[in-house]
């Protein structure tokens, strides 16, 4: 089975729908004031309008309150939350509504006792560490530092490209690649011709053991 793809940091409608064109599996708004690739609720909401059922919509958070997540809910509706920041696991299960776990992959971390604590039905993502940034950092860390076996879903992201996905859908197998930066012609603008790419290069990359 091909890896899903998911292209993050959509800014406007009429990118939703180049990317669902191009055969992306799942869009990633960014409703995070300190990202270049911000929108916010109202924008999310009209960029959430025009994606497809086939199509999975998650809004990425990062430290937000409890009241704008339940405003994102609300009004975005979107298929999932991101939970991209410092959130604890009670308060990402407070509400009830499937969510991902990002990992930032520090120095040290026990990966084991992040997915027991999170319970992300909907998966995990792992990204690259960096003391400033939560996420798009355009960084790429050690994929062997990732477990060969698991029982959940296992997205990756972190410094993705057009030339390297191939051989991270090889390597990793994961569940999922997402990818923001390495699809842009500048922050926030997703060219077209590299979604298309990237998402080509990545379905027909084959894992070199099963998905576990």
């Amino acid at each position: 089975m091909a890896v899903r793809v998911k292209i993050c940091g959509i800014t406007s409608p009429e990118q939703a729908i180049m990317a669902q064109q191009a055969g992306a599996d799942a869009l990633g708004l960014v409703i995070y004031a300190k990202s270049s690739r911000y929108v916010d609720i109202q924008r999310a909401a009209e960029i959430r309008a025009v994606i497809g059922p086939q199509t999975t919509a998650v809004v990425l958070l990062v430290n937000a309150d409890e009241a704008t997540v339940r405003q994102v809910i609300d009004q975005v509706q979107p298929d999932l939350i991101q939970f991209h920041g410092d959130e604890s696991p009670a308060f990402c299960q407070q509400f009830d509504f499937p969510f991902i776990r990002a990992i930032r992959m520090r120095e040290g971390l026990d990966i084991d006792a992040e997915v027991a604590a999170y319970r992300a039905d909907a998966g995990f993502l792992f990204d690259a560490w960096s003391e400033d940034q939560y996420g798009g950092t355009g960084h790429q860390f050690d994929w062997s530092r990732l477990p060969s076996s698991r029982d959940y879903p296992l997205i990756l992201a972190g410094g993705l490209t057009p030339d390297n996905v191939a051989s991270a859908v090889s390597l990793v197998a994961p569940d999922m690649v997402d990818v923001s930066g390495g699809v842009e012609s500048s922050p926030g603008v997703k060219d077209q011709g590299k979604v298309a790419t990237f998402i080509s290069n990545a379905k027909q990359a084959q894992p070199k053991s099963p998905i576990v």
